[in-house]
């Protein structure tokens, strides 16, 4: 008897530990963006949660849920592009992913889940400091406490992958069950090899003659392999190399909106044995006039995952498509941003394939 007690002891306080650990992941509640509406869809519970990370930010969490059909439901877990642009897909957005997003909330008996990481949307901090490490915690915090929610189904989690999050999407779970992927626009190589793969396309896209692409490339290659080989910052680059400051855009400390040592942390990453450990189904999508990712990187995900499971992974090219799921007339329409009205067809695909996999 006293050994029971003394274990019913202990299992209560266990209980009370993680109950404490939750309530202290949540923090008040962040403010909504001034004059921004709140998604709002027919049959659907939306949720707007804060979650605080590991440095005390206060981060934007976005649920829905079906408002019948419960009490758990398959759940698609988004993880998000390199960009400091929100997850939030509000009323009236013309955006492709968003509108992605908003089918899937939509598909009927899923619950969704969405993380606007620091500095991006309500969330506190600032998006174009913070580095891979820290954004990858973040998702990581995220997802585990996703799976405690009460109408999250921890068996049938998916992770829908984004762009830069298509990549990196198989990092996030850290062995909790995951029940399948979604990737658009994703990369499996080296963040180096990805650098000189677009830079070779944007460079063709802006009329770079033949003759003189390979002498272009060359340096290029110099700039990469200092900057994400050897590590040095721009600036130390630019210093001892004046001559490849040219082929930088922006400030020397920032890329694309983000810290230089973002990049050179994915750099780090091995990839390709992520998804090496994957062996639940996966859609590999890309798109046919995508400029920015490879389509070689989104094939070579599939034949992995089909190789440690075979039949696992469907890689799709989606025709008239863009980097995530933008509709184009062309390769050189969509490098110069001209969009077409977004294709339903391709929201129906994703949905599709979600709903005979759940």
């Amino acid at each position: 008897m006293r050994n029971g007690a003394t274990s019913m002891a202990s299992g209560a306080m266990a209980l009370v530990a993680i109950v404490a650990a939750w309530a202290s992941a949540y923090a008040a509640d962040l403010p909504h963006r001034a004059n921004a509406p709140k998604e709002t869809y027919p049959g659907v519970e939306v949720r707007y949660d804060t979650l605080r990370d590991a440095s005390g930010q206060r981060l934007r969490m976005i649920l829905t849920h079906p408002k019948e059909g419960g009490p758990r439901f398959a759940t698609v877990f988004i993880v998000g592009w390199l960009s400091c642009d929100s997850v939030e897909a509000p009323p009236g957005t013309r955006d492709a992913s968003q509108l992605m997003i908003q089918a899937v909330i939509r598909a009927p008996g899923f619950a969704t889940v969405r993380m606007d990481k620091p500095g991006v949307g309500d969330s506190e901090g600032d998006c174009a400091r913070t580095d891979f490490v820290t954004e990858l915690a973040d998702y990581r915090q995220a997802f585990q406490s996703a799976r405690a929610l009460a109408f999250v189904d921890p068996e049938r989690i998916f992770l829908f992958g984004m762009s830069n999050g298509g990549g990196f999407a198989p990092l996030v779970p850290q062995g909790a069950p995951v029940r399948g992927y979604i990737v658009v626009g994703g990369w499996i190589k080296t963040w180096y090899e990805h650098m000189l793969e677009i830079e070779r396309r944007r460079l063709s896209l802006q009329g770079q003659p033949a003759s003189g692409m390979n002498s272009l490339l060359k340096r290029e290659e110099r700039l990469y392999s200092a900057f994400l080989l050897d590590r040095r910052s721009p600036r130390e680059i630019f210093e001892r190399q004046p001559e490849l400051k040219s082929l930088w855009e922006g400030e020397p400390d920032q890329q694309y909106g983000r810290p230089v040592t973002y990049y050179q942390q994915l750099q780090d990453l091995d990839l390709m044995a992520a998804w090496s450990g994957v062996k639940v189904p996966a859609l590999v999508m890309h798109g046919e006039f995508d400029w920015i990712m490879s389509r070689a990187d989104l094939e070579l995900m599939a034949s992995i995952v089909n190789e440690g499971s075979a039949g696992a992974a469907e890689f799709v090219e989606l025709p008239d498509t863009g980097h995530t799921f933008e509709h184009y007339a062309s390769q050189q329409a969509a490098f110069a941003g001209d969009r077409l009205p977004f294709e339903a067809g391709l929201a129906d695909k994703v949905t599709g394939w979600l709903a005979s996999h759940r």
